[in-house]
């Protein structure tokens, strides 16, 4: 593994790489699709990650995914999922979705109302064990939420509260902060702190607003405060990196 050294890297939602087509808003924080950067693939084990914004009746079409988490989270509205093993439901702001491509498997993602967009973030982490059988889970953990604090999303690392991953290296965590309430970046190698809703405060790196990221190298545990609305965070604890 190349020698690590602290870091953070900010990455506004203004400079992120952008799909607009007329159902669907799309801003990547690593190069998706069309849009390539060969200097900015992934980080960690994260390598998708789409702040997606569909029109009603409108969505993903059915297409295929293999050897790949896909974790999806709903910020507002409801997506409708179905896919090739059988899988369907709506996925609603609290219900963490997770899907296991493995040896292969099709889906599709639609708004299925007629007046309100969905707004999501899906990302994708590599699995550790390659060709598993495709697997599907979705857990609500509004209750969890509620409370306050960090709550494990989806978690390859044992914890109970939480979808899993076939990703022993890797747990995604979400809050929803109160005005001023603080939580703390675990502490791990590689952290990729992104703010769905409101701003927050990153210590040693200053106000990030909704659609901002942080990659954080080796940054220990840094204190997240919330700002005067408020704020939705998911963070990314990584303690491996692709090496491609």
């Amino acid at each position: 593994m190349p020698t690590l050294t602290p870091s953070i890297q900010i990455h506004r939602s203004s400079e992120r790489m952008a799909t607009k087509i007329d159902w669907l808003d799309s801003r990547h924080s690593f190069s998706f699709g069309n849009q390539y950067d060969p200097e900015n693939t992934h980080f960690g084990l994260l390598l998708v990650s789409n702040d997606d914004v569909i029109k009603p009746e409108t969505g993903f079409s059915t297409h295929p995914h293999r050897d790949m988490e896909i974790v999806t989270w709903v910020i507002e509205g409801e997506l409708e999922h179905k896919d090739s093993q059988g899988n369907s439901g709506l996925i609603h702001p609290g219900l963490a979705q997770r899907m296991s491509a493995g040896t292969g498997i099709l889906h599709s993602e639609i708004n299925a109302t007629s007046a309100s967009d969905v707004h999501l973030v899906q990302m994708w982490v590599v699995p550790d064990t390659e060709k598993i059988r495709p697997g599907y889970e979705e857990l609500d953990i509004s209750t969890e939420l509620a409370r306050g604090g960090l709550v494990a999303l989806a978690s390859g690392r044992g914890h109970d509260a939480a979808i899993s991953i076939r990703q022993d290296g890797a747990v995604l965590w979400v809050a929803r902060l109160k005005p001023g309430e603080v939580v703390r970046v675990p502490d791990a190698p590689f952290a990729h702190v992104y703010v769905a809703k409101g701003d927050i405060d990153l210590e040693a790196a200053g106000e990030l607003s909704a659609g901002d990221a942080a990659r954080v190298t080796l940054g220990g545990a840094l204190k997240v405060t919330a700002g005067a609305v408020g704020a939705e965070v998911l963070i990314w604890e990584m303690h491996k990196q692709l090496t491609y």
